[in-house]
């Protein structure tokens, strides 16, 4: 026969414990997954937003080179040039 020597309370006590830990688990995990949604769904729009703010000034770069290529054409010598071209072979 075995002699069981540990207070009823103390056994109570760790396996409320344990209940309570196994049941609060899940919650826990959820609590988990949601916080890395959260952060995940931070970084997007971080990322997002930073791809947005290159495209600005990739176009604002393009935008600034096709005015500068237009105003550094002489343009009424350009047009005089594209008028003699054509008939200087006749």
């Amino acid at each position: 026969m075995e002699n069981n020597n540990v207070n009823q309370q103390i056994t109570d006590a760790v396996t409320q414990s344990n209940v309570k830990i196994t049941g609060e688990a899940p919650a826990v995990a959820l609590g988990s997954i949601y916080q890395s949604m959260a952060h995940a769904t931070g970084i997007l729009f971080e990322n997002a937003f930073s791809a947005q703010n290159q495209q600005n000034i990739l176009s604002q770069a393009a935008a600034t080179q096709g005015v500068m290529q237009v105003y550094s054409l002489d343009t009424v010598a350009d047009a005089a040039n594209w008028v003699k071209i054509p008939n200087e072979g006749k």
